[in-house]
């Protein structure tokens, strides 16, 4: 009698505790593959055509100052996906088989947390991330190598039709991370004279109304040059963004028509800034000065004027970076960190009410891109200032191949041109050991100050504070500043 009073008891208990899981929200992580902030219409862009992202700033909001943590891929997704910095997950560069990067073992990621916590986990597109064990999801969803042309991570209204199933398969909470190959640059890198086409073909993708855009008409950022080189690769880039766009636009569709929108927390953000030199394997702004919008789970009210134009929805100033997502995912799903490492911290309280203090600086750390490009660099940024740390200066600045081999620099190159942007190219390629950026009043960041008189006191404040993060971070180049 007491045993079946007993398990009576439980099976109530076991039901509440069903009822109570399923009501959290479920979570759509969308991260694209090298997307500036320069081509989104919710950030002020009114030639490339975003309807879709714009829509979930409509309906969410977006962050003006998120940051990821290093310029590169395989790096910044495990940020993303551990809230720890890439030197201390272990994820020093691209996890491709010849570099053979990969985090520690005993590093606890996102998925495994909420799949241990009553979360089903899914993934579709690029993944590039390793161990397994450590990055392991329940569902895989599709299986291709990174940047593959024959993968669906190039074809965005595929992944969301084959992401239906595991979006309606039960009551029970999910997390989907819907991963991109766009607008990456597409296979083979060398294209000269030509552009690269960014994933872009002849013979389309399914689903996908194609949207050509023409060099004339592109707007170019300014920290690229003005050339026909760049504004037709920037064309390019533009039809893959519209391309990814179809796809989140068919992805909300899946949602509304199961109804799961409405209580699903959706983010939208990228890995790192635009494949061009300049911006991405950088720690300048053009490299990790990122887009971040967040459909909050529940009805937002829209701010005034927002559904005609998405530059009016909600917006936050706080500072945040890539390490601050895992903490914050957890927190809308009510799991603990209890056993994980996160160096990161929740920015729902900013979302819900915008909290103000302890977002006023973010840091960043890269070290390789390719196993044979060293040239580490750390970084602390204020909203008035930078300061970057360049360990290996000694070395000349390492090209990425697909930015070594894109039309825009070989263009530079073939013509002798000795300016990029405004920067010197010799000083792009050989850099003092510290730089110092006025970021409102250089936003370029072209004029360094770190060696100028009056600046060495902001100098060496921002130097301790960076020191006090690699300490934090268990950073190994922290024994640099002895040796160095």
């Amino acid at each position: 009698m007491t045993v079946a009073l007993c398990t009576a008891n439980f099976a109530v208990q076991s039901a509440q505790d069903t009822s109570k899981m399923d009501s959290r929200p479920n979570i759509v992580m969308i991260v694209a593959d090298d997307h500036g902030l320069d081509a989104i219409g919710a950030y002020g862009n009114q030639v490339v055509q975003t309807p879709n992202i714009d829509a979930l700033a409509k309906d969410g909001s977006r962050f003006e100052n998120a940051f990821a943590t290093v310029s590169s891929c395989s790096p910044s997704r495990s940020v993303i996906l551990t809230g720890q910095q890439n030197h201390t997950n272990g994820m020093y560069g691209l996890e491709h088989k010849q570099h053979h990067f990969r985090s520690f073992d005993d590093v606890k990621s996102l998925p495994v947390m909420l799949g241990e916590n009553g979360y089903r986990t899914g993934r579709i597109g690029k993944y590039h991330l390793g161990p397994e064990d450590v990055y392991k999801f329940d569902q895989v969803l599709s299986k291709g190598a990174a940047n593959d042309m024959q993968s669906i991570a190039r074809s965005p209204v595929e992944m969301a039709d084959k992401s239906a199933g595991f979006i309606g398969e039960s009551q029970q909470p999910f997390f989907l991370y819907f991963a991109s190959d766009d607008p990456h640059r597409g296979h083979p890198f060398e294209t000269y004279p030509q552009p690269n086409t960014f994933g872009n073909r002849q013979q389309g993708y399914p689903g996908i109304t194609e949207v050509v855009y023409q060099p004339e008409d592109v707007l170019v950022p300014p920290y690229l040059p003005d050339t026909p080189a760049a504004r037709k690769e920037l064309a390019q880039y533009y039809q893959s963004i519209s391309r990814l766009d179809q796809g989140i636009g068919k992805l909300v569709q899946v949602l509304k028509a199961q109804g799961k929108y409405q209580n699903t927390l959706i983010l939208y953000l990228s890995d790192n800034g635009i494949a061009f030199p300049g911006a991405k394997t950088t720690l300048y702004d053009a490299g990790i000065h990122l887009p971040l919008i967040v459909k909050a789970p529940g009805v937002i009210q829209p701010s005034e004027g927002c559904a005609q134009d998405a530059q009016l929805c909600t917006s936050h100033e706080q500072m945040v970076s890539w390490v601050d997502l895992t903490p914050t995912i957890l927190d809308y799903a009510n799991v603990s960190r209890s056993g994980a490492e996160i160096q990161g911290k929740s920015f729902k309280p900013v979302i819900e009410s915008d909290q103000k203090s302890g977002w006023d600086q973010v840091f960043a750390s890269h070290t390789m891109h390719e196993v044979m490009m060293y040239y580490p660099m750390r970084m602390v940024r204020t909203k008035d200032y930078k300061l970057i740390w360049n360990i290996a200066n000694g070395l000349s600045y390492p090209f990425a191949a697909d930015l070594q081999q894109s039309l825009i620099w070989q263009d530079v190159l073939r013509r002798g041109i000795t300016q990029y942007a405004g920067r010197q190219i010799e000083d792009f390629l050989h850099r003092p050991e510290f730089e110092l950026f006025d970021m409102k009043n250089d936003p370029q960041e072209l004029h360094n100050l770190a060696y100028l008189a009056q600046f060495h006191e902001l100098r060496a404040q921002l130097t301790l504070q960076l020191k006090t993060f690699e300490q934090n971070t268990d950073d190994p180049w922290l024994s640099k500043w002895q040796y160095e």
